[in-house]
């Protein structure tokens, strides 16, 4: 998330116009961006919102340097699929119309600990033309 946030960061400088998506259950993703504020998840906004109040603001906000972020969400670790998550919340920003944003970046931090398929969603369904991975020495960091 971290090294998502300072790609972001560093575009949003460069003039270019980024959407960071945090695809983690955790919903920590952009805190930096957002100088420690939280936007409500977009699972959490289809469970509170009516369908037919359904708008794409209420899920996106500005952070600094101009990026727009925006948090998946998803259920408590050990319970239910995260994957999935990922999944309803892409078909949501689909239907609310984020490609005609006309976005230069957008950024999907993908945690890459998890052996869910949902996490392949980015790759799988187009919604990226190119993929970092990017690991450390730690146990599990990929």
């Amino acid at each position: 998330s971290t090294i998502a946030a300072n790609i972001s960061a560093a575009l949003g400088i460069r003039g270019r116009s980024v959407l960071q998506i945090g695809c983690d259950p955790k919903h920590d993703s952009t805190r930096l961006l957002l100088r420690g504020q939280t936007p409500q998840t977009a699972l959490d906004y289809i469970r509170d919102t009516a369908p037919d109040s359904y708008a794409i603001d209420d899920i996106i906000m500005r952070g600094e340097f101009g990026v727009d972020c925006a948090e998946a969400g998803g259920p408590e670790p050990g319970i239910g699929c995260a994957g999935r998550g990922i999944l309803t919340t892409f078909d949501l920003l689909d239907r609310l119309g984020i490609r005609e944003r006309g976005y230069d970046n957008i950024i999907y931090d993908v945690l890459g600990d998890v052996v869910c398929g949902g996490f392949a969603v980015p790759i799988r369904n187009e919604y990226s033309d190119k993929v970092f991975i990017v690991t450390s020495g730690e146990f599990m960091s990929l």
